[in-house]
């Protein structure tokens, strides 16, 4: 017989906690602790920014494709790596968009004077676009959310998201939930499978009125997505009706996607 034994509180026991009949408890904990983080800071409704984890700064993207140009071995795979890093650095003109737009939504948002933290920049946490979005906020000096998500290889939670603010996600449905849950306009940058499986569920929540209230999409780049997307022929072969093409916008510049974003908010959120 052990005596004054003390057996660990279920709660406090960190082999059951992740064990696979606890999974429950570990999703309800994904779902109900960032509520109260945004309750506590006074969180009501966000800008969401869809993107590329890929996509460099300018800075970075210039920085390699110099470093690369001063090889001194320039035969094996060299040809294929300059390609690569010329491409980074066309893309990177989207990572400055991201970024411009992020700090003036946010200017925008602190000059409301509003009691709560209204329209705040969130993005999935991560590098790319995602920096982008929170850099972008943090340089016109407001808060920002960041919603990383564990994965086999390393992301990590970029510097620019409020510490307050950072979350780190097991379950990509539940980062999901919270990502759209408070948004009131979703902005969609360049991206491959991530990026296109994001915009696309809430594009089809949006059409079959899963969501409800009122939430501007803006597609940024055409160019990009119309020749990645034939839009028009998923309307001629009537997979989706011609009304479903205006579920969202088409923007190639800052200027643009901010009217139509702040527009949209005026109208529907700030009468």
């Amino acid at each position: 017989m052990v005596k004054n034994l003390k057996p660990k509180k279920a709660y406090k026991n960190l082999d059951f906690l992740l064990s696979h009949e606890a999974r429950e408890i570990r999703v309800l904990s994904e779902f109900i602790e960032p509520e109260k983080r945004f309750k506590d800071n006074n969180v009501t409704d966000t800008f969401v920014f869809f993107g590329s984890a890929r996509i460099k700064s300018e800075k970075e993207a210039l920085k390699e494709l110099k470093a690369l140009k001063k090889q001194k071995d320039k035969t094996r795979g060299y040809a294929k790596k300059l390609k690569s890093a010329e491409k980074t650095l066309e893309l990177s003109w989207f990572y400055e968009q991201a970024r411009e737009l992020s700090k003036r939504l946010t200017e925008w948002s602190i000059n409301l004077k509003h009691p709560k933290h209204r329209f705040i920049v969130a993005s999935g946490g991560g590098p790319g676009i995602m920096e982008a979005a929170n850099r972008g906020a943090h340089e016109a000096k407001g808060k920002s959310i960041g919603m990383n998500i564990s994965l086999p290889f390393e992301q990590y939670v970029n510097e620019w998201v409020s510490p307050e603010l950072a979350f780190e996600f097991h379950y990509f449905f539940i980062r999901k939930f919270w990502l759209i849950y408070m948004a009131k306009a979703l902005i969609v940058f360049p991206g491959g499978f991530g990026t296109l499986d994001e915009m696309f569920e809430v594009l089809t929540l949006i059409q079959t009125k899963k969501i409800n209230k009122s939430m501007k999409v803006v597609i940024f780049g055409s160019d990009y997505w119309k020749k990645l997307i034939d839009f028009d022929l998923l309307v001629e072969n009537e997979m989706i009706q011609k009304r479903d093409l205006k579920l969202f916008s088409f923007c190639d510049s800052v200027e643009e996607a901010f009217e139509e974003i702040t527009s949209c908010m005026k109208e529907n959120y700030l009468k």
